[in-house]
Formats: structure tokens, C-alpha cells, sequence
């Protein structure tokens, strides 16, 4: 293994999601490893364009393994899309001596990423963390599992309400463009209908599904509504329309909302992160850059950035088709 590079970066950029410290501790811990410096930059690409920056050892990071969030924050940068702004991030690391850095985020973290390389041939990796699990190249994203879980516990507690009341609930969970988290756990929290991006099953098959679940002895019902829902309606629309065509009902609504994306990650998320971020940083070690660190099939692989930005995560049928037996 090649020990060119002296001293790594590592940000997180994006929405933040449970195993992102995680991640950024076992970057640290293997850069220590490794014998060579590590540098933590605060708020994502801003932060890099203000040089807002601090080195980190092993012992930075103890105890924030199970801690949600990101303690190196995150922020939106629109100055980082302009040729000036990228420019004074540049600067700054060749200021600090930085050779590389590792980025945790999502598809926008990596295209910024996927720019900066091509503009000055600065060596990156990538990190998938974002909850909506919405990245090709792996089959989960840091914060997914965590998030699944959350979502799941909150439907449990939903449906203890909806049996006690003879009530319908519409819940909203996350994926504006991916129905990763509502597919699972709809399917988990056994919810009698399940509303994804990649389905549109249409408004009339909803009503006959909820009303075939009435005449069948159901008294009370879920039915998880992912936010990028191609319906037409938004989750309220939805229950009003529902209540209209079916008055027998009693409908609620319940959206999450950010709650998913906070909380402890799980053991799945924090040895994925531990694993993701070795691989990173032997991956610069080795003179590769402009890839992403993916899970496939319990195997830890490398995806090129361009791939994981532009290819489109898929949504699993077979799950579908389970799902669709469940709710019988």
C-alpha cells in the first residue's frame, strides 16, 4: 500500500443521517492507523470555502459512534457551484496541506465532489449517507437502516390509535424520489397499502383496496404514503379524497417528517460506516480517486462517482409483489 498522501480531509455535506459519525470516526481512526493526519472540515463545502477546519486524532472522536447527526455539521453551499467559490476551497486545502478528502453525503455531496476533481485533479471518495437510500452503487446508504427502524416504531405506535379507534391512517414518510423507505417499512409495520414514487397504482385501485379490506372485516387500516407519491394529491389531498368516496372511514394523517433522520444509528449503520470509511481512506492510500464506497451483497466495493450520481437506484419488485400478498 502506497503512503503518498500525508494528510485526508473528511466533511459531511447534504442532509444529515444516523452512522455519519460513525463514518467520520472510523476515517480518523484510519488515517491515525495509518500514520497520517487528518483534518476535520466543518459545514460541508462552506465550511471548506471559509477554511473553517480543525485537525482531529483518534481520541477526537471517542464516544460519538452512537450519536445521530454529524458533529462536523453540514450546511447547503450555493457559493461552492460557482468556478470563485470552488476556487477559495482550493486555496484553503492547499493552505493546510490537505491531499484528499472524503466526502459523506449524498448524489449533490458527489457531484460537487465530481467537479472539484475535474477542475484541479484533486483526489476524492465518496461516502453514501442519506436516509432515502437513493444511490446507485450500494445497497444501503448510512442512516437507511436507522431510518427504517424509526419509521417502523412509529407506525406500531400509530396502529395501537387506529385499532383502538376503528380509524384509517395515512402516514407520510420520506423519499421524494425513491420508495425504498416506505416499500420496507410498509411491508414491515404490515400497512394495507403502500404509495411509492416508482407505483403509481392509482387512485381508484386505493379506494377498492380499502374498501375490499372493510368488507373483509379490517376495522382499521394503514396505509404509508412516501412524499414523492405520484397520485396527483399530497398525503392530505389524499385523505380528503378517500373520505369523500369512502365516508365510512374515520381518516387521519400523521407526516414524520424529520424525526426519521435523527436518533442513534443502529448497529447495521455503525459497521457499515466503520467499514465504508477504512475502505476510503485505503482507497486514496492506493492512488484511486473519484469513487464511492458501496455494500453490495455483504462485500464492500468501489462505484465510479459519475455512476452513483447518474445511475438510478432500483426499487425491489419482488418486495412489491410481497407486499401486495400482505395486504390481502
Amino acid at each position: 500500500m502506497s503512503a503518498k498522501i500525508k494528510k485526508i480531509g473528511v466533511m459531511t455535506s447534504g442532509g444529515d443521517a444516523p452512522g455519519m459519525n460513525a463514518a467520520i470516526r472510523s476515517v480518523v481512526r484510519t488515517c491515525a492507523y495509518h500514520n497520517i493526519e487528518c483534518v476535520g472540515i466543518y459545514r460541508g463545502y462552506q465550511g471548506l470555502i471559509e477554511g473553517e477546519m480543525k485537525e482531529l486524532n483518534a481520541r477526537s472522536v471517542r464516544n460519538i459512534i452512537n450519536r445521530g447527526g454529524t458533529i462536523l455539521k453540514s450546511a447547503r453551499s450555493k457559493e461552492f457551484r460557482t468556478k470563485e467559490g470552488r476556487q477559495k476551497a482550493h486555496e484553503n486545502l492547499v493552505k493546510n496541506d490537505i491531499e484528499a478528502l472524503v466526502l459523506i453525503g449524498g448524489d449533490g455531496t458527489f457531484t460537487g465532489g465530481m467537479i472539484f476533481n475535474e477542475e484541479f485533479g484533486y483526489p476524492v471518495i465518496g461516502i453514501p449517507g442519506t436516509i432515502d437510500n437513493d444511490i446507485y452503487g450500494t445497497m444501503s446508504t448510512l442512516g437507511y437502516d436507522t431510518a427504517l427502524n424509526t419509521v417502523v416504531e412509529a407506525i406500531d405506535r400509530i396502529r395501537d390509535t387506529a385499532s383502538s379507534h376503528d380509524r384509517l391512517f395515512f402516514v407520510e414518510v420520506m423519499g421524494r424520489d425513491a420508495g425504498h423507505i416506505a416499500l420496507n417499512v410498509g411491508v414491515g409495520a404490515g400497512a394495507e397499502e403502500i404509495l411509492i414514487p416508482e407505483e403509481n397504482l392509482g387512485l381508484e385501485r386505493l379506494l377498492e383496496s380499502l374498501e375490499h379490506s372493510r368488507t373483509t372485516g379490517k376495522t382499521s387500516s394503514i396505509v404509508v404514503v412516501a412524499e414523492g407519491d405520484k397520485s396527483g394529491k399530497n398525503v392530505f389531498e389524499l385523505a380528503e379524497y378517500v373520505e369523500e368516496n369512502l365516508p365510512n372511514y374515520d381518516i387521519r394523517v400523521s407526516v414524520l417528517g424529520h424525526m426519521q433522520r435523527g436518533g442513534s444509528p443502529s448497529c447495521y449503520d455503525r459497521v457499515l460506516a466503520s467499514r465504508m470509511g477504512v475502505k476510503a481512506v485505503e482507497t486514496l492510500l492506493e492512488g484511486k480517486s473519484n469513487y464511492m464506497v458501496g455494500v453490495i451483497k455483504d462485500e464492500i466495493i468501489l462505484t465510479p462517482l459519475d455512476l452513483a450520481v447518474k445511475g438510478k437506484s432500483e426499487i425491489d419488485k419482488e418486495l412489491i409483489r410481497v407486499s401486495e400478498i400482505m395486504s390481502t
